[in-house]
């Protein structure tokens, strides 16, 4: 089997006595479609807020493409941080800030949407593509880097012809429908270039057709950027077609995890989700 691209290691997200994330491993495969799900509260976007760097963990490692980009362990678990060394209890934390982050391929959106709403749709789009520029202070001043600024407004414009908004380009990123603003932000999370794209909650204010057509969307995109996709989702109806695989958080902690057929049936995700009794 393929190398996962995302390896969650007993993850643990603490904020004072509230536990949001507890003990979460999990892997994600090349390609994959894999959904988080869970009741409202239950630790999901804490979990994208680990893996995107926005959060340091309390305990537990994220690692991307075979990279440590998260770990934390606290006093008392680690005695020895490298051969024949010995610090007696400590706390080994290695956390990699957001930015760095989708440098090395992972993308997010947010559940409440995060444009520069001032900006028009085109500058949303190229706005993001400045994390892969080489220019720097000289070339820009000087204006050596023209043909690297005029491919990436030509890229700007072909993202923005993709996800169908191309027509839109000069508008205000807030004069668009709310479907379409959706769009536009994950528009300019595949301006980063991702390996991986997080999507948190991206149907959440969509109505039936627009969900339908969301959910061939991120099919396409997927397919034609090579992505692997994580999400987290609310609209069951979204995460049983589109999921490869499923996994099933509650109060921060796993309680289960399998393709669509097996996890719609399982008794822990119906009492999570209805109530036992």
């Amino acid at each position: 089997m393929a190398e996962p691209v995302l390896h969650i290691e007993n993850l643990t997200m603490q904020f004072g006595g509230v536990m949001a994330v507890n003990d979460l491993s999990m892997d994600i495969y090349p390609g994959e479609i894999v959904a988080l799900i869970g009741p409202n509260g239950a630790g999901k976007t804490p979990a994208f807020n680990c893996v995107t760097g926005v959060y340091e963990p309390t305990n537990g490692k994220v690692e991307f493409l075979g990279a440590v980009i998260a770990e934390s362990h606290p006093r008392g678990r680690m005695k020895k941080l490298y051969a024949g060394e010995h610090r007696g209890l400590y706390t080994r934390r290695v956390v990699y800030p957001p930015d760095a982050i989708t440098k090395l391929g992972i993308a997010r959106t947010f559940q409440n949407i995060r444009l520069f709403k001032s900006m028009s749709v085109f500058e949303n789009v190229l706005t993001a593509m400045h994390l892969r520029r080489t220019s720097n202070l000289f070339t820009a001043a000087f204006r050596l880097n023209r043909r690297e600024e005029a491919a990436q407004r030509a890229r700007a414009l072909e993202l923005l012809q993709i996800v169908g908004l191309d027509e839109w380009k000069d508008e205000p990123a807030a004069a668009l429908p709310y479907g379409k603003q959706r769009r536009l932000e994950i528009a300019r999370a595949l301006a980063t270039e991702p390996r991986l794209l997080l999507l948190d909650e991206p149907a959440a204010g969509m109505n039936p057709q627009e969900t339908m057509e969301l959910t061939a969307f991120i099919r396409q995109i997927r397919a034609q950027f090579d992505l692997t996709v994580f999400l987290i989702e609310h609209h069951m109806n979204l995460v049983m077609d589109i999921s490869d695989r499923i996994y099933v958080i509650d109060f921060g902690r796993q309680i289960a995890a399998g393709v669509p057929a097996v996890i719609q049936n399982d008794p822990r995700v119906i009492d999570a989700y209805l109530g036992g009794g």
